[in-house]
């Protein structure tokens, strides 16, 4: 026999089992945003790979060890996306949406990291994401930490995250403050573990961000950048924490958060949570004001995020905030008894489906026992089952079957069937 073919390891199926809390999810996202006034962007997933090299940094470990990066035939080196800013930052210069306007814009879809794979981080993962172009004030960053808490709120989840802001700075502000962090890191290079002492001439500020508990004495004493800030981003900060201020959003400063991508600036925030061990971040952002110059266009601010939506699913599962309605995906199962009802079990169907266009509905097709038919229509998790015989057929009804309520099963005429089960399923 054939070896059988495998998916590629860390790039997994979605099964229909899993699909409703996806849509579920997908569904509040696509709401929210309708909601805000931001305009869906589609990109497509391979990309040249100058646009992520020249965007996220050649140093840094997605570029140095994580992106899936391949010649074409042409020659031309290619590399599937392994985040969605530089994308669409690319689509929006190329198709003319950035010069003398605003974008508010967002996008869903699979992202590519070869990482090692482990419960809710994948190397095919999905990401949902918020771009803005041409609005330079801390309003706009407010804006976009206030749409992903409004999320929280719509999903159960905003007593279970913790909100982390930080400033970079200007890039003038930055360069000044990695000198005094390098001088400061020399002078314990011999605490560094191999990771950070690479990074120390290529990536400073990275180092801040390491997780190793045997440097976490000599990070906590480390310069500040909050210290060396520029009194333009020191007033864009201030004004931004007095925007969260008023709107009831607590934060935490961590002067330690650098994000890992090269192109932020001044704002820097975290959505992190403790309820999934050490894999704490389900969503992060920023301001990156230098992108668009930096691939070729016109000086335009922007800030935006993005959020992990395997992570989220997780926590979600983990809390037990799925609500049952988000996983049920049918409300009536057809079931023809005998030959002579399958033409009209058809016909029923479709009728059903023109006068309640909401109507989740399945039509048993296949056959079999009586027995066999109703152990479906339960399996199917439909609430409500619909038997049409011969007997129903000659007496223009249909027989309401109730499969998650002790019910008595009632007859109803098929004229008046779509009103009943209009007030059925209405039923809390």
């Amino acid at each position: 026999m054939s070896k059988k073919i495998q998916a590629i390891r860390g790039m997994n199926d979605l099964l229909p089992a899993q699909a409703p809390l996806w849509q579920y999810f997908e569904q509040q996202v696509r709401t929210l945003m309708g909601r805000y006034g931001y305009d869906e962007i589609r990109t497509p997933i391979l990309e040249q790979t100058a646009l992520f090299k020249r965007s996220i940094g050649e140093v840094t470990d997605i570029v140095e060890k994580e992106m899936y990066t391949f010649e074409d035939r042409n020659g031309d080196s290619l590399t599937l996306r392994p985040e969605g800013t530089a994308s669409c930052v690319r689509a929006a210069m190329e198709n003319g949406l950035l010069h003398n306007q605003t974008q508010r814009l967002w996008y869903q879809g699979p992202m590519f990291r070869h990482e090692r794979p482990q419960k809710g981080r994948y190397r095919q993962f999905h990401q949902v994401g918020v771009e803005t172009f041409g609005l330079e004030g801390p309003d706009i960053d407010a804006e976009v930490i206030l749409l992903s808490a409004r999320l929280w709120k719509q999903l159960g989840l905003f007593e279970h995250v913790t909100l982390e802001l930080n400033s970079l700075g200007s890039p003038e502000a930055r360069a000044a403050y990695r000198d005094k962090l390098v001088s400061y890191f020399e002078t314990h290079f011999d605490v560094l573990d191999e990771d950070s002492r690479r990074r120390l001439s290529t990536n400073p500020l990275r180092i801040l961000d390491s997780k190793n508990p045997a440097m976490a004495d000599m990070l906590a004493d480390a310069p500040r950048l909050m210290d060396h800030l520029d009194d333009a981003s020191r007033e864009h900060f201030t004004r931004l924490t007095a925007i969260l201020d008023a709107a009831g959003i607590e934060y935490v400063i961590n002067p330690r958060l650098v994000r890992g991508l090269d192109y932020y600036s001044r704002t820097v925030f975290e959505w992190t949570t403790d309820a999934l061990g050490s894999q704490g971040t389900v969503c992060a952002g920023g301001r990156y004001d230098g992108l668009v110059e930096q691939l070729g266009g016109k000086p335009v601010p922007a800030v935006g995020f993005a959020m992990g939506i395997e992570r989220l699913i997780l926590l979600l599962e983990t809390l037990e905030l799925v609500p049952d309605a988000a996983l049920d995906t049918l409300d009536v199962y057809l079931l023809p008894m005998g030959d002579a009802a399958e033409a009209a079990a058809l016909e029923l169907a479709e009728q059903l489906r023109d006068e309640l266009p909401t109507l989740r509905l399945q039509l048993h097709c296949g056959g079999g026992g009586f027995k066999s038919r109703i152990r479906k229509a339960d399996k199917s998790g439909a609430r409500l089952a619909l038997l049409l015989g011969e007997e129903e057929l000659a007496e223009g009804v249909v027989t309401l079957k109730f499969l998650r309520e002790e019910r008595e099963q009632r007859r109803l005429d098929r004229n008046e069937l779509a009103s009943a089960l209009t007030d059925l399923l209405s039923e809390a």
